[in-house]
């Protein structure tokens, strides 16, 4: 048997042209699109699944981690805060067993600034009803919704993407494209347009999922211990990296396997009760995958170090006191000048990669990503290095983005 076929080339329909298209409707890519439309540019957001909102809701990683520094400082408003708020829009009151909880009492307006050093600005959601309030933000915000729709290569021109190449129920067909924005989490346009990237094989078991047991609703948070460090050293194997199909594959098939166990083992202490598995994880909870290596990467040795193009700020979710400036150049791509992630894709380096795949960075790098894809169709011809940052960054501003360089320093 041969080891390869010749596939005939053939014409492709360019089917839409848009200003911005976001390849992933994750965190990012929601923040993203929802951003560039609101700066009044055509928008396509494209996903490979049939709902937005990634792992925060069809993996169920409900916790819209804080988005302050931990000594009493919120360092992320625009979208950052906005979606943290639509999260738990509809919730009336706490359920603990299922992890939906409101925001803390002291990060409303007139909160006691004091709670605050003690309490971080944090919520817990109802994965289903996120899904369903960002899938509306979206499509109200005017753009062009492209679900069950695979990105599969791009098509260059002079140094910068013309088109994406794609295909759905309709076939396989093209985008043209003023600008593109790699929110799928694993930079995959990137890697297909001749970007220079950096992939990891160190992604464990992961997958949460919810049980009902006696009438309440339990989330089980079902992971083996990981290395922060994007490293296998200290992680529980078997180890998977995210940019091979056949690993991708094996992880859920096993993810899911470790869950049957679990469920088994609920079961058996508690015979007497009817325990049931609700809401699994349906996609890959990967955490590291592949991301840009950018002209700039940001590490943590770049902590409550001020940027002169910073386009957000975030702090850590692990622990208290870090904050972090994300300068653009780690969203920018260096082969093609149309070309910016967002979310756990951008140019950092395993020292702060586990901070910056977390929703409330995610959230930043997309707003920032969104709003500079627009920017740039009006001023600059599309070209992401040419755009004005000081333009940027005063429309970030105005967007309720928080770009302090104050907030920066330690406390």
């Amino acid at each position: 048997m041969s080891a390869s076929i010749h596939e005939p080339a053939r014409n492709l329909p360019v089917s839409g042209s848009f200003d911005v298209v976001v390849v992933g409707g994750g965190m990012a890519g929601v923040a993203a699109a929802v951003a560039a439309a609101r700066n009044s540019v055509s928008v396509c957001l494209l996903d490979k699944q049939s709902a937005v909102g990634g792992l925060a809701t069809l993996g169920n990683v409900t916790i819209w981690l804080p988005i302050c520094d931990g000594r009493g400082r919120q360092v992320i408003g625009g979208l950052g805060e906005e979606l943290l708020k639509l999260s738990v829009a509809d919730l009336k009151c706490n359920n603990m067993p299922a992890r939906f909880v409101k925001i803390p009492t002291c990060w409303y307006a007139g909160g006691d600034p004091e709670e605050r050093k003690n309490v971080r600005y944090r919520t817990d959601f109802n994965p289903s009803a996120y899904m369903y309030a960002l899938e509306k933000l979206v499509v109200n915000s005017g753009v062009k919704l492209l679900y069950d729709t695979r990105f599969c290569t791009v098509r260059r021109e002079a140094g910068r993407i013309s088109h994406l190449i794609v295909e759905n129920k309709s076939g396989r067909f093209a985008l043209a494209c003023s600008t593109v924005i790699d929110a799928t989490g694993d930079a995959d346009v990137c890697f297909l347009s001749g970007e220079k990237t950096e992939s990891l094989d160190s992604n464990v078991l992961c997958g949460w999922f919810y049980t009902l047991r006696g009438g309440k609703l339990e989330l089980h948070k079902h992971s083996n211990p990981y290395c922060p460090c994007g490293t296998q050293e200290g992680g529980t194997g078997p180890f998977f990296g995210g940019d091979d199909g056949d690993q991708v594959t094996d992880h859920i098939l096993q993810t899911r396997e470790l869950a049957r166990v679990k469920l088994a083992g609920l079961r058996a202490r508690y015979p007497d009760e009817d325990i049931q598995l609700l809401m699994p994880a349906v996609i890959a909870c990967l955490r590291m995958t592949r991301r840009l290596a950018g002209e700039y990467t940001l590490g943590e040795k770049h902590m409550h170090q001020w940027f002169d193009d910073a386009i957000g700020l975030t702090g850590d979710w692990r622990k208290p006191g870090p904050v972090y400036a994300i300068p653009m150049r780690s969203l920018r791509g260096v082969a093609n000048t149309n070309l910016l992630t967002a979310g756990r894709c951008i140019s950092a380096d395993t020292s702060v990669w586990d901070v910056t795949r977390a929703i409330p960075p995610c959230v930043v790098s997309g707003e920032a990503a969104g709003t500079a894809a627009a920017l740039a169709v009006r001023n600059s011809d599309a070209d992401m290095h040419a755009l004005d940052i000081d333009i940027l960054q005063q429309q970030l501003k105005n967007q309720g983005v928080l770009l302090d360089p104050a907030l920066v320093r330690p406390v």
